[in-house]
Formats: structure tokens, sequence, C-alpha cells
């Protein structure tokens, strides 16, 4: 598949780059965008998935979160998608910053007429993939996701439906019970219909009562001063109450006085980058 080079900016001896493609699963053209390490020039090396939060493209996290040295250092390639399919003219796709573009929830939508477009699971679970496998040194073995609020909720349910395939999972202010939050009752009902046990294949708590895989260790940041955490979009509490109950392993952290933006995750990225590493790298 071919694929059309945006930019390149070198970035702590290594290159941030942005590709354009045509996507199969999405039918439009996507971007997406690439870190290569220095080591990167001379081997293989692991593979770390970003999903970005509502209203992102590509752009939010690689000019806002600080990742670059940590990545460099580490020796990790890191792919940042978009949030949704972009430019379909599906009606009403438009009218609302938390449905339709900028807010694809990482599901495959099952209702008209987002079903044909809005497909960001399995774009972000094999078509992304694939594509990075085929034309950069990675590692296809060696791989792991991460993301933040809408994308930590996207992390967190790529990692429980498809257990072994990535190594490690964090996330930063995840939506962590959509099925019950004001943002995933719009989004569910819209991609997916009315029925909501089919919500339930998309949503964390749910999926982490059923996980049966190899051990995943699991590490989330919280800011305690975060809008959506107050509103009750996040409900990070039911999710830890469903790993405790499963004996899954996970590290919550509340960071006193953060709130929901990227400021928050710049402070704690490179503790990310790192839990990562220490399972991308054994």
């Amino acid at each position: 598949m071919a694929l059309k080079q945006i930019s390149s900016n070198k970035c702590f001896g290594g290159l941030q780059k942005v590709f354009e493609h045509d996507s199969v699963e999405l039918n439009c053209k996507m971007k997406f965008a690439i870190y290569l390490p220095p080591k990167a020039e001379t081997g293989k090396c692991p593979a770390l998935y970003w999903l970005s939060g509502l209203t992102c493209t590509e752009q939010n996290f690689i000019s806002k979160a600080g990742y670059h040295q940590a990545a460099s250092e580490h020796g990790l390639v890191v792919i940042a998608s978009d949030t949704s399919p972009r430019g379909c003219n599906i009606k009403g796709e438009d009218e609302s910053w938390d449905f339709g573009t900028g807010a694809g929830f990482y599901v495959d939508a099952t209702e008209d007429p987002w079903k044909t477009n809005y497909r960001m699971y399995s774009y972000v679970t094999e078509e992304l993939p694939q594509l990075i496998n085929a034309n950069f040194p990675v590692d296809p073995q060696r791989m792991s996701i991460f993301g933040h609020s809408m994308g930590g909720h996207g992390a967190l349910i790529c990692a429980l439906k498809n257990p072994g395939k990535y190594k490690s999972v964090s996330a930063f202010a995840p939506i962590c019970n959509p099925v019950l939050c004001p943002w995933g009752k719009k989004a569910f009902s819209g991609y997916l219909g009315t029925d909501q046990s089919k919500w339930k294949a998309y949503d964390a708590t749910h999926l982490v009562k059923s996980y049966l895989g190899s051990q995943l260790d699991i590490l989330i940041d919280q800011g305690k001063d975060d809008q959506f955490l107050s509103d009750g979009q996040l409900l990070p509490d039911n999710f830890i109450a469903a790993c405790t109950e499963k004996k899954v392993p996970v590290v919550f952290r509340l960071q006193e006085g953060y709130d929901h933006s990227y400021y928050f995750i710049a402070v704690f990225i490179t503790d990310h980058i790192r839990h990562h590493a220490k399972y991308l790298n054994a």
C-alpha cells in the first residue's frame, strides 16, 4: 500500500514523520504519525501505538506530549493514529464534537450510515499495524498500546480483546466504563445501535471481567482535578473494582492537581514510556 510522506523532522537523534495513505477499512485517506528512534537505523525496534482522545488528530500527541526523548533513549518506534475517518461526507458527522469526525471511539460501527467508514477498531488493531510492519523497521512480535481519554478507552479494549497481541498497556484518564457514561451512551447508540448488550464488547470494565489471557500489567494515570472525572465520564473506580475482582494487575495513580489536558500527559509520559519499554525490551 502506497505511503505518501507529509512531513519529517529530526528530534532527539530520530525522525518524527507523518504519512498519508488510502485506508481499506475506513474507505478514506488517513494520516498517521511515526517516530523512528536512532536505533531504527540499524535494526528492528518495538512498536508502541498511541490512541488520542476526542477532537484530536495525529498532531496533538506528537506536538504536545513530549515523549520523543524517552522514546529515543529506549529505542521505541511510536505510532500515533488519527481518531476517526476524515472527509467521508456522512450526514451529521460534523454536528457535534463528541460524535462523528474526531470521535470514532475505536469501535467497528454496525449501524447505517456509519458502518462503511467508522471501523477504527479494525483500523488500529489490524490495518495500521500491518502497514507499519510492512514499511518500517519494527519487530511485529513486540507491540504495545497506550492512549488518552477516548484513546485510553481504545487502548484498554484493544489489549483486553486481543490477549497476547500487546506486551503492555497504559492510559491517561481513560473512559473506563463507556456503557454507563454520557459520552459512551451517545457514541455507542449511534455506532452500535440500541442493543446495549453489544456495547459491552467495547467496554473495558466488562471486558476485564471475562479476560482469560496472559498477564497484563496495566498502568493508569488520572488527574484528580479532571473535570470529566467529576462529571462521571471516566468512571475509573468501576474498572479498578473489576480488575481487583479478577486479579488483573493494575497500577492506578490519582495525580493531585492535574486536569485532563496534555500538560498532565507531558508530566507523566516518561513513566509510561518506561512502563512499556520494560516489557518491549525484555
